[in-house]
């Protein structure tokens, strides 16, 4: 009795171990699909400092829900001037995380002007600590962590960009 309990535990952790080594493949296989597959649209951007200092940067845009979630994760590095513009549409209040990015970002908060209006430094690669926006905002940059300190940006500064400048009309 004690011998048929014993092999059909048996059979049941082998039939177990064949089934998670014939799926664990195939679910690998996915994530790093997902990871390759997707794809953002560019234009340039410019930041100017109320003391006419103007930074110009190559953003990709994420618009739709997807890219908005997907982001800079799993990337290995970005040019010094580049970044990406997420347009939230309507402001409203965004939060924010790391989870599965890999560089240092810093993040700028952005009225549907174009204002900055809120930054986070140098958020930590990987965390999962919910960053927010400090209040409703339509747009966040997400730049190399340092990025702002180096250059001195701030709040108050304006962002201007084509995708900025289509929602105000101009």
């Amino acid at each position: 009795m004690k011998r048929d309990m014993f092999l059909k535990v048996l059979k049941s952790a082998i039939l177990a171990l064949f089934l998670v080594g014939a799926i664990a493949p195939s679910f690998f296989a996915a994530q790093a699909a997902e990871q390759q597959s997707m794809t953002f649209d560019s234009e340039p951007l410019s930041i100017a400092s109320p003391d006419g200092k103007l930074h110009k940067f190559t953003v990709e845009l994420a618009l739709t829900a997807p890219q908005l979630e997907y982001g800079l994760m799993y990337r290995d590095k970005m040019p010094a001037d580049h970044g990406m513009l997420f347009d939230f549409g309507t402001p409203r209040p965004v939060m924010m995380w790391m989870k599965n990015t890999k560089l240092s970002l810093d993040m700028l908060f952005l009225d549907q002007k174009g204002v900055v209006t809120h930054i986070q430094e140098n958020a930590v690669p990987y965390s999962e600590t919910i960053i927010s926006s400090d209040g409703p905002v339509a747009y966040v940059i997400e730049l190399n962590g340092g990025v702002v300190k180096k250059l001195g940006l701030a709040v108050g500064d304006k962002v201007t960009s084509a995708t900025i400048k289509a929602k105000l009309g101009n």
